[in-house]
């Protein structure tokens, strides 16, 4: 029993660490990163003020070099967004999914929607913006071009005018072809469509009518010149990310490219790049059959902006023949049957990782297509979740019945254990060599308690991971005030969970579930007696109180599992101990806590 207590303890303390580390480090850290981030982008803005009323320093978008794709965001203006719109021809964009528009400039996508999602759980709030123009603080757009020689003449990249259709209107029955034809006598046709979500399919066809070959090079590129308002958490990825072909999994934070390094993986066959946010992302995926170089950039010439790049080998046209080349542009929110599903119809490798699994994928995963399946079944991810956890519960069992097994036989042999202590005093080397071979005359194995715990410890985190990643967490209701599994519990034990009219500081958002974790906690923890060592004792009796205020900024999905969990815990454990013939001691630990300790003889 004392070696299951050590173990619970060091389990305690390193939980309680990493809480710590959390709140005493990272938010502060968070913090701090967020007023950087604001004082730079006002330095920003006072630099571009200042380089259009000089006329220098103006940006580089549309120049390359060396064949490179090209770089950065247009100029800046003090137009707000919908008048940058209004001064560019434009070809609409509107499906059940999607609003916005195509820029002819360049055949950019810089004006998208998102219709289905809304910026708060208000139906009202406004609907999400993924792409703005560049020319706009927070711009961002996907771009495809090609980088050409002399020989080709002007190729289409971000100046390129195309020409639409009169009263062309994409939608998902009807593509859009723009075209545009150069001085050399090469023509291209792009043909856009996208489907009912968020793919967009790209078909250029390259007609040379020049009398010779000519040889000319893709690129694709995703631009934005901010980061997410919200600070970076470390348990989530946000910045660019790509899949290159041999060099595997692309996860580049911005900051790491911040001081003009560009993060260059290597030529490679196949894959996709592109920046994604928590819940929202940008990729292209380039012709799978020809060799590229992805390329990952901060600029900081004019208007400083962020860059996931690709340029692919050169493509040649000969006389009077045509070139089709295919690409597939995402930009939308990061459903997970979505993308999974768009891995497999367009064989995308590891499009799937465009979603933040983490390092328990084999377990995160698998975790939110049960919760997934169970939700499609009842249509409450609360109710998903309290039906995820029994599963858990039920393929633990095995392990979880040693353990309370063993829990149960050390509380048999504790008269012995106790009778032992007094018998060795203070040998403790022979106290342990009598408690080992006690042990092992009662055929008790002190350490079998411990590795469901172990096991456990990473399901816990994983479910965490797909409670804050997962975008069918956000803004997704459970019963009563819980109206984002994704956000805290919104009530306050200190203003009597909103019955008195005032504003409660952060730090003291202690809501009703939180609460009920924290009870749960305390009465799985009250099924054993309390720890004679006064450290150990101290441990548990504050453990709960503390929990309860440190998971009170955690989502609620994750409170509301964790006190299921202890209840069913308590649950089991109760069951167990009965069939072992073991007296289930909550209520008279309980009580115990009440009784003032007797004078000392």
């Amino acid at each position: 029993m004392e070696n299951n207590r050590n173990y619970f303890v060091a389990i305690a303390l390193s939980v309680l660490i990493l809480i710590a580390w959390q709140f005493l480090y990272i938010n502060p850290k968070m913090e701090r990163e967020r007023a950087i981030e604001q004082a730079r982008q006002a330095q920003i803005s006072e630099q571009q003020a200042a380089s259009g009323a000089t006329g220098q320093n103006q940006p580089v978008a549309g120049q390359t070099a060396n064949g490179a794709a090209p770089a950065g965001s247009p100029a800046a203006t003090d137009l707000s967004r919908d008048q940058v719109l209004a001064r560019t021809q434009r070809v609409e964009i509107d499906t059940e999914a999607l609003a916005g528009s195509i820029n002819l400039t360049g055949a950019r996508l810089d004006d998208l929607k998102l219709k289905e999602y809304h910026e708060t759980v208000d139906k009202s709030s406004p609907i999400i913006t993924l792409f703005s123009p560049g020319e706009t603080a927070d711009g961002y757009f996907a771009e495809l071009g090609y980088v050409g020689t002399s020989e080709t003449g002007a190729v289409p990249g971000p100046q390129t005018v195309w020409t639409a259709p009169a009263g062309a209107k994409l939608t998902t029955q009807t593509p859009v072809t723009l075209t545009f034809t150069n001085d050399k006598g090469l023509t291209f046709a792009r043909t856009i469509s996208v489907d009912d979500h968020f793919m967009f399919n790209v078909a250029d066809k390259i007609t040379n009518a020049s009398g010779a070959p000519v040889s000319l090079q893709p690129y694709g590129r995703v631009t934005r010149n901010t980061k997410p308002a919200t600070p970076s958490v470390y348990v989530l990825h946000e910045g660019f990310i790509g899949y290159v072909g041999e060099h595997g999994l692309q996860e580049i934070k911005y900051a790491k490219v911040e001081d003009d390094v560009a993060v260059k993986p290597g030529k490679a066959t196949g894959g996709w790049t592109g920046i994604t946010d928590k819940y929202w992302a940008a990729a292209i995926v380039p012709p799978q059959n020809i060799a590229y170089e992805a390329s990952y950039n901060h600029f900081t010439q004019g208007r400083a902006s962020y860059q996931a790049d690709y340029r692919q080998d050169a493509v040649t046209v000969a006389p009077g023949q045509t070139q089709e080349l295919k690409t597939l542009v995402f930009a939308g929110a990061k459903q997970v049957p979505l993308v999974d599903g768009y891995e497999a119809r367009y064989e995308i490798p590891k499009f799937d990782l465009l979603i933040d699994w983490g390092w328990f994928y084999f377990i995160t995963k698998p975790m939110f297509k049960l919760m997934d399946f169970f939700f499609r079944f009842f249509g409450n991810f609360g109710v998903a979740i309290l039906l995820t956890t029994i599963v858990v519960k039920l393929l633990f069992f095995p392990l979880a019945s040693k353990q309370y097994a063993s829990m149960a036989n050390m509380k048999k042999v504790q008269p012995k254990m106790e009778e032992l202590k007094k018998q060795y005093g203070e040998d403790r080397m022979g106290l342990q060599q009598a408690m080992m071979q006690l042990y092992k005359d009662e055929k008790i194995n002190p350490v079998a308690g411990c590795w469901p715990i172990v096991l456990q410890i990473p399901v816990f985190f994983a479910l965490y991971k797909v409670i804050y990643v997962t975008i069918e967490m956000r803004h997704a209701p459970f019963f009563g005030w819980i109206q984002d599994l994704s956000a805290p519990d919104p009530t306050s034990l200190f203003n009597l969970f909103g019955l008195l009219p005032f504003a409660v500081p952060h730090a003291l958002m202690i809501g009703v579930w939180p609460i009920v974790m924290g009870i749960t906690m305390f009465l799985q923890m009250r099924m054993n007696p309390t720890p004679p060592d006064p450290t150990q004792a101290m441990i548990f009796t504050w453990m709960p109180l503390v929990f309860t205020f440190m998971l009170a900024s955690f989502p609620s999905g994750l409170v509301i599992y964790w006190a299921w969990n202890n209840t069913l815990s308590v649950i089991q454990q109760a069951i167990i101990m009965r069939r072992h013939g073991v007296k289930v001691e909550l209520f008279d630990n309980i009580k115990g806590l009440f009784k003032k300790p007797k004078p000392a003889e």
